[in-house]
């Protein structure tokens, strides 16, 4: 194609029947593009929709605990945060404390350590369980699967 001046390449591009496109005004000398700058839109925006699309979402799922929770409970909340977990989620498991059950704080922290060994294969703990007022809040993140 060559180096043309604006008005000759503004006539070469209309000979085609296409746009002449400003890639980059900053430049000495300007550099323009001969192209359907419609079909131009709609590509990029294809593009920009693909990788949208392969964004991934990060889902947080939650499971609450008491500081005394017993161990068929314990069980049904472990499982579910499994699938959780399996499923891509990550998981926030807090222990709340109502009332006076905060002089409990040592058995909520065993309670979220005990579920952080549990989870040790489909899941690794992201944060270590921390106190913040009263609830004490443990965060798991997915494993990688290969």
């Amino acid at each position: 194609m060559g180096v043309y001046p604006t008005t000759k390449a503004m006539e070469f591009a209309e000979e085609q029947g296409l746009d002449l496109v400003e890639i980059s005004p900053n430049a000495k000398p300007p550099v323009a593009k001969v192209m359907d700058y419609k079909k131009f839109l709609y590509e990029q925006k294809k593009r920009e929709k693909v990788l949208k699309a392969k964004a991934s979402k990060v889902v947080v799922k939650e499971i609450r605990f008491g500081p005394q929770t017993d161990d068929h409970d314990y069980e049904f909340k472990k499982r579910n945060a499994e699938k959780f977990l399996k499923d891509g989620a990550k998981l926030k498991a807090f222990v709340f404390f109502k009332g006076r059950s905060i002089v409990f704080k040592d058995q909520g922290q065993i309670l979220l350590l005990r579920l952080a060994t549990d989870l040790e294969e489909v899941g690794k703990v992201e944060q270590m369980p921390k106190l913040e007022g009263k609830r004490m809040t443990m965060f798991l993140s997915p494993r990688k699967t290969k």
